[in-house]
Parts: C-alpha cells; structure tokens; sequence
C-alpha cells in the first residue's frame, strides 16, 4: 500500500517539477493578471518567464550539471574475461513504449532511451548463454497495453534471439520496484543452481544509473554497472540554446536528483555506489 502511494505521489511530483510546465504555468498567471487588469504583474510574470526560458534552453545550464551526474558512476569497460564471471544481465525498463501504440499499431516503439534494449541485443548476440532479466511493467499511473517486459519479449522474437534463456519481470513501475523484483529472481536462480553467487551486469542509463545502483545496494544486490544513453558529451555547448532539448534534460536531471532524495527518506536507496 505504502509503495502505491509513493508512485502516484511521485507521478504527480514529476508534473511539477518539469521545467516546460512552469512556463507555462506563469504564463496562465500573466493571462490572468491581465484579464485582472494587473499590468504590473503581468509584465513581472512575463519578465521572469522569459528569464526561465532562456535559462532552461541554454544548453550548458542543463549539459554541465547532468555531466556530473552521468559521471557519478564511473563508466565500466566490460570485457569477455569479465562477462565470463557475471550471473547475467539485469536491463531496465524505460526504454519501451508497450502501451496503446503497441496495442492499435502492432508494433513495438523504442523510445529516447533506446541504447538500453540496443546494447542488451548487442551483449545477448555475442553470449548466447547468458540469462538475463528484463525488468519492467509500467511507469504510467494508468497504464494500457502490453507490459514492457512482453513488449521487450515480442522485441526479442523480431530479433531473432527468442530462444535465448531469459526472465521478465513485469510488475515493477519504478527502480525501487525494479530492485526488489529482480533480487528475488536473482535468489531464486541462485538457488535453483546450486551455484555461488554471481554479480549481475546492469544495463540503465548513465543518469539513472546512481539512483538505480543506491537502490540495488539497499536490497542487497551484487551489480556491475554498464551504463548506456549518454546525454552529455566531454565538450560544453557554449554557444547552443534549444528550449525543447534544454526542457528535456532538465526535466530528467531534477527527475533523477529529486528520486536520489526521496530515495534517501524513505530508505529505498544507500548513498553509496562502492
């Protein structure tokens, strides 16, 4: 119930953190104040939209601190001699459109985050051997449609690599569920086995991966992080202003920091990634 209540909490937090939103919301303030006849206001509400607007589509504002985040997990070389000592691959959800557009148009739409399922295809090619779990249901409050664990499984049939030994897990709808899941699939592989326990390689992307590596630390689980979907570069964007593209990094920058934070309060992650 308490993890029910989170989601939708965060839902609705996320609508209003995401920086477009506020302009427009001040925007439906100056249009009241001038309805109101407050020309003062309005030209004060109208100045700090703009002022907002410059500073959300100036593309180093958003590139410089998503950087450091992207960063906060160091990027891991994976080579053969490491796979070889992996229980397998953990890929996250989020990249999958499995709702209404799979359902009406038969097709499985890849969304921004794209390299998640990309570098999974690439690893699951090379080591046809390794399992893996797929992780994810729904991040939407009223989800429709195919999960992303079926969406991701009907992916993998397209591809050829159907037969490929593998686990869904499609009841998570956000990384704490994501974690909590999965352990339990992970135990219980361990357990049927009859093997030592493996750490599991986490395909995410780089700005989700802090997040997702604290909350996999609170459940106890051993992963390698492999991080995929950069959005930054090692070179600053100085002369670039995109309000939409600066809306949209900003968005998933105050998106992951603030899922950092409520993780800490609520205990769902450890501030450690070591």
């Amino acid at each position: 119930m308490m993890d029910s209540i989170f989601f939708v909490f965060s839902k609705v937090v996320h609508i209003l953190i995401e920086p477009l939103n506020w302009l427009m919301i001040l925007i439906a303030f100056a249009l009241l104040f001038l309805l109101l006849r407050k020309n003062h206001l309005v030209k004060r509400v109208l100045g700090i939209a703009l002022c907002l607007g410059f500073f959300i589509g100036y593309m180093p504002t958003s590139q410089l601190a998503m950087r450091i985040l992207e960063d906060a997990v160091p990027q891991t070389p994976i080579t053969p001699e490491q796979l070889n000592q992996i229980g397998g691959l953990l890929i996250l959800g989020g990249a999958i459109e499995g709702g209404p557009i799979t359902r009406d148009r038969g097709e499985v739409s890849i969304g921004s985050a794209a390299e998640r399922v990309t570098k999974a295809f690439q690893l699951l090619r090379q080591y046809p051997e390794l399992p893996f779990i797929f992780s994810g249901y729904s991040g939407r409050l009223l989800p429709q449609g195919l999960s992303e664990a079926d969406a991701f499984k009907q992916l993998l049939q397209e591809q050829g690599l159907g037969s490929h030994p593998g686990y869904y897990e499609n009841q998570s709808r956000n990384t704490y569920e994501n974690m909590l899941y999965s352990k339990k699939i992970i135990d219980g592989i361990a357990e049927k086995e009859g093997t030592p326990f493996k750490p599991w390689l986490l395909i995410t992307s780089a700005s989700h991966m802090l997040r997702s590596m604290q909350a996999a630390k609170q459940q106890g689980l051993l992963l390698v992080p492999l991080s995929v979907d950069y959005q930054t570069s090692k070179q600053t964007s100085w002369h670039r202003f995109d309000l939409v593209g600066g809306g949209d990094q900003w968005n998933r920058l105050i998106h992951e920091l603030v899922g950092i934070v409520a993780y800490w309060i609520t205990g769902k992650g450890a501030f450690s990634v070591k």
